[in-house]
């Protein structure tokens, strides 16, 4: 009875995660096209969700010394990289695209770990890449020449490509980590001797504190907020014709957007299994399309919702199929996010969209 309602809460709770992950490009298009600079928009985002969870970063501070590469590459790319890439690119194309084009990212990270890695994959994980890109191709209409702004394309691949620079380099992290007496990720059973122990993985809350904190840090040279143009945020933005106060809007990016859809996955991936949370996970780009068509009026045409299917359904077999080491930098422990920002649900880095932070490591 207990464990039914533990996976009925665990379940709700994903729901209100890739909610609020999949809205935060629905609100901060209106904040782009009232006049703030894309960067400038990540930047608020990032460093107000950094002094939201500046206790948490307190509480696990022994993360600095322990883990400073694995909180480096979690700012420097999971928050940095993919929500500048993707808010960028949601100012020139539209945000379901842009958050599809991003769930290419489990199909690159097997490239990387047959061609690079040189690592065999299994063939439902070559399906997976297949109809993920075969999706994408429907998704931007390849036929027309790319019906949409190939630069914003761009930018949408390189949030992809963030997200695989930063399971690469977790993933290395958690070879390498000295997590039980040798460096291959075999726990006790390696040089150790059966009785070594595991060095305890960090709390992933942890990490995503001091990932906020390291990407603000980066988008504050980046971005330069001082030359930020202040006065829009006290003013109002039109979300399909409709004006919004902006610092409304501001709210649902940093609370909703980010602070809630990060600690609510972190709680729901406890109560779920990792199959049933990769499932929800892949809602947050059918949620963040049908926002946007709703509240931003950004229609897509039959072909690209039917190819939108196609690539979350691959990017879900690619992403369940992908070999991950045995202790990964952030695996087994209390709870990960479970979404697109980027976690998988059993803890380990996964390649996840977000989300990136969509997304997931920050889920957009």
């Amino acid at each position: 009875m207990q464990a039914t309602q533990g996976r009925s809460a665990g379940l709700g709770l994903a729901l209100v995660s890739a909610f609020a992950f999949g809205g935060s490009g629905v609100a901060a298009k209106p904040l782009i096209e009232a006049g703030l600079d894309p960067l400038h928009v990540v930047w608020l985002r990032v460093a107000g969700a950094a002094l939201v969870m500046l206790p948490v970063a307190w509480r696990h501070r022994n993360l600095v010394r322990e883990r400073p590469a694995l909180l480096a590459g979690f700012g420097l790319f999971a928050v940095a990289g993919v929500q500048a890439c993707y808010f960028a690119a949601i100012s020139r194309i539209p945000v379901g695209v842009a958050l599809l084009v991003e769930y290419l990212a489990p199909a690159l990270v097997l490239g990387w770990v047959r061609f690079v890695q040189r690592r065999p994959v299994t063939r439902a994980a070559a399906v997976g890449v297949v109809l993920a890109v075969g999706g994408l191709a429907c998704v931007v209409e390849v036929w027309a020449g790319l019906g949409f702004d190939a630069f914003g394309l761009l930018l949408a691949l390189g949030a992809a490509c963030c997200q695989v620079g930063y399971f690469v380099l977790s993933d290395h992290g958690g070879q390498g980590s000295g997590q039980g007496s040798q460096g291959s990720g075999q726990g006790s059973q390696g040089a150790g001797g059966p009785g070594a122990e595991r060095a305890e993985p960090p709390h992933p809350v942890g990490v995503i504190a001091y990932g906020l904190l390291g990407g603000a840090v980066v988008l504050t040279v980046v971005a330069r907020p001082w030359g930020m143009d202040w006065g829009v945020l006290g003013a109002s933005a039109a979300m399909n014709g409709h004006p919004v106060p902006a610092w409304l809007l501001l709210g649902w990016i940093v609370l909703l957007a980010t602070v809630l859809a990060y600690l609510t996955g972190v709680v729901s991936v406890r109560l779920l299994s990792p199959q049933v949370a990769g499932v929800v996970a892949c809602l947050e780009a059918v949620i963040a399309t049908v926002l946007a068509w709703v509240l931003l009026g950004e229609h897509l045409s039959a072909p690209q919702l039917v190819g939108g299917t196609v690539v979350l359904a691959g990017a879900f077999i690619a992403q369940s199929s992908a070999p991950r080491p045995p202790s990964g930098p952030v695996a087994s422990g209390p709870g990960a996010p479970g979404l697109p920002d980027g976690e998988c649900a059993d803890g380990d880095v996964s390649t996840g969209a977000g989300g990136g932070f969509s997304g997931r490591p920050a889920a957009p």
